[in-house]
């Protein structure tokens, strides 16, 4: 999905934050870069002419309403299409797969609603009263994935080497990591809940955070 705003970027920057916006390879006005070492503007689409290519450098995005930014260009092997993201980063402290931690922000509306805080029953319109109840749940949940994080660390590890060759589960074992089957926050609001329950003490918390991302194909969950 292209999610790109003048606006938004310069609002980023002005307050701290490093933009990464995918934008439009058009080969529309909108769709083209210079360099700042000078030269006519070119097709963004140009950068991405084949499967592997890739590119990144400093530049003048747009014609109109022009930014200057880092631009990260590349299509990998296997992907449909590539990828064209502007960020106010380094060209050489940027990575475009970063860009795939978006989906993130969907793994948050969940758990701050249906699947977790329901926040959408409280159906407040005053934004201060809103604000002070959006505190409580930032709060709640990095409490929650820090237990939850904790907690799945210590998980056991798997049993499958035990088991004889010919058994059924080692037949059918892909050798690929399971995916999970509760997300750190949902193991970290169970544990959090038992633990009010069963005494004084809380279950421990930490953050432990995975991997950047490096590669498109690769799995970032929360």
């Amino acid at each position: 999905m292209v999610l790109y705003a003048p606006w938004l970027f310069a609002v980023s920057v002005r307050l701290g934050w490093h933009p990464a916006l995918r934008v439009n390879g058009g080969a529309r006005g909108s769709g083209l870069y210079r360099l700042p070492t000078g030269g006519g503007w070119r097709p963004l689409a140009g950068l991405l002419s084949t499967p592997g290519c890739a590119w990144c450098g400093q530049v003048f995005c747009f014609r109109e309403q022009t930014v200057r930014c880092t631009l990260l260009a590349r299509w990998e092997v296997g992907c449909k299409e590539g990828w064209l993201v502007v960020t106010d980063l380094p060209p050489l402290g940027a990575e475009i797969a970063w860009y795939g931690l978006r989906v993130w922000v969907e793994a948050g509306f969940k758990d701050l609603k249906r699947d977790g805080w329901q926040w959408q029953h409280t159906r407040m319109t005053d934004p201060a009263r809103a604000a002070r109840v959006w505190l409580v749940l930032a709060v709640a949940t990095l409490s929650a994935v820090s237990v939850g994080g904790v907690a799945e660390t210590n998980l056991p590890a798997s049993s499958l080497e035990a088991l004889p060759s010919s058994h059924v589960a080692r037949q059918r074992a892909s050798g690929r990591r399971a995916p999970r089957l509760l997300s750190c926050f949902r193991r970290g609001v169970l544990l959090l809940v038992i633990g009010a329950a069963a005494g004084p003490s809380l279950p421990p918390a930490r953050f432990l955070p995975e991997p950047w991302p490096t590669a498109f194909g690769q799995k970032t969950y929360p």
